[in-house]
């Protein structure tokens, strides 16, 4: 094992021209490192390199085409969804157009109904407070009555004394033989 330590340690101290060896300088061997890497990454990893190639430019299509697909439907989708804004856009107005001349049927009907109601509750106002005047009028004439009633029964009752009253009789008695003769 000493002989394969030795020659290692003493790779180092080999001569640059006219032998084979191993060159220690980083500087000057880099270059040379890479290529023999990336050329034998190239010729061994050139068919992995391509199946994950393939793959993934396999995938982005697939993914391109379900894209497309799907940006399709939702186009068509848009188009149902505008159609049926415009539609529902048409019926908003028809009904904001039939909803308006209905309020204005109703504000009319409703006018009118107020009108009829003021017309009855003025008619009625008007028949009460006539018949509140006849009332009145006929407890002022009851009134009236009854004073000049009482006005005349005290007058009678005051003026009246037997002779008075013999006269009146007999005299409404002339007055009834005077009619019974006429009539007979």
């Amino acid at each position: 094992m000493k002989i394969v330590t030795d020659s290692f340690i003493s790779l180092g101290y080999w001569p640059y021209a006219g032998s084979f060896g191993f060159n220690t300088d980083i500087l000057a061997t880099n270059p040379i490192n890479l290529s023999v890497v990336l050329g034998g990454l190239i010729f061994f990893g050139k068919g992995v390199l391509s199946d994950l190639l393939d793959n993934r430019k396999q995938r982005i299509f697939n993914t391109i085409r379900n894209s497309e697909e799907l940006r399709g439907g939702v186009i068509e989708q848009l188009e149902k969804a505008r159609a049926h804004l415009r539609k529902v856009e048409i019926e908003a107005d028809q009904y904001r157009v039939n909803g308006y001349s209905e309020i204005e049927q109703k504000i009319l009907s409703l006018r009118a109904s107020a009108s009829t109601t003021l017309e009855q509750l003025e008619n009625n106002k008007n028949e009460t407070i006539l018949f509140e005047q006849q009332r009145a009028i006929n407890q002022v004439r009851q009134r009236v009555f009854q004073q000049a009633l009482q006005g005349a029964l005290g007058t009678l009752n005051s003026c009246l004394n037997t002779e008075l009253h013999l006269r009146i009789i007999s005299a409404n008695i002339g007055m009834f033989g005077a009619m019974k003769e006429i009539t007979d």
